[in-house]
């Protein structure tokens, strides 16, 4: 599921959102955002932690499948949010998967009591989302509840071919991405069929070398990150050296830095 972790967290659609997608999750306006690494023996990145004007902390979590760990691995997470902020968040799981959710939300064991939300993407709004002025709140409406899809597709597709040049690229990467979780490229590619606004966009298809390039570069990014807050800044000719990687190249690191203790070892 990584392409999903790109569109979801590393292409910033939750994060970049400021629309009605976080109140329908959270029930809360985010100020901020913060790039934390929660400290503990392992190093374990909460996917979004933001807070409130008024000092609130959340934490959004998105899981792509039925985790049996998942409420024990977000108590952690609320630990060690707590040792560094000095109070716990709201805490939200939102379930992207395909399969139908089964994870628990809640541990009751003897002396622990603890509960989270957990929120399937298709139990939400799909038509709030659509309404939202925020474009990644409409990109992400193709995951949520419709009663129509067709129709949803082609809401979202006019909403991105009125945006910004840039803006509409970044939201057709995603929307790419997005789609493969319902399988819905047949229809968004007829979609497009009918919308000669998208044709030079596109060229034509979708998932054009365009988008698919865009694809590649976000998984290098992603993993050029991840290493510099594992490792440190990186020396030009390492940055460079990655850089050229094939998408093949760069997923294979991507794995390999879950486990690595040094660049050394990452490398060799």
């Amino acid at each position: 599921m990584r392409e999903y972790d790109i569109a979801l967290k590393l292409k910033n659609v939750l994060r970049r959102s400021s629309g009605r997608l976080l109140t329908e999750l959270t029930g809360l306006e985010v100020a901020r955002w913060h790039n934390v690494e929660l400290a503990e023996v392992q190093v374990r990145i909460a996917d979004l932690l933001g807070e409130t004007a008024g000092g609130r902390l959340v934490h959004i979590e998105r899981q792509s499948t039925n985790d049996p760990e998942m409420a024990p691995r977000m108590l952690e997470y609320a630990a060690a949010v707590r040792r560094q902020f000095g109070r716990y968040p709201l805490q939200v799981v939102l379930y992207v998967g395909t399969a139908p959710m089964r994870m628990s939300s809640t541990i009751e064991e003897e002396g622990v009591s603890f509960r989270c939300r957990l929120i399937d993407v298709r139990e939400l709004d799909g038509e709030r989302l659509l309404a939202s002025d925020c474009l990644e709140d409409n990109v992400i409406a193709i995951l949520a509840k419709a009663e129509d899809v067709g129709s949803t597709v082609r809401r979202v597709l006019g909403r991105i071919a009125a945006s910004d040049p840039a803006g509409r690229e970044r939201a057709l990467a995603e929307l790419s991405i997005l789609a493969g979780l319902r399988k819905l490229e047949p229809v968004i590619s007829r979609e497009v069929g009918r919308m000669p606004i998208l044709d030079d966009i596109m060229d034509h298809e979708l998932f054009g070398p365009k988008i698919r390039q865009g694809r590649v570069e976000g998984e290098r990014t992603l993993v050029l990150r991840l290493m510099e807050k594992r490792f440190g800044p990186l020396e030009a000719r390492l940055r460079e050296r990655i850089e050229s990687m094939d998408v093949g190249a760069v997923e294979d690191l991507g794995l390999r830095l879950l486990d690595a203790k040094n660049l050394r070892d990452l490398l060799n």
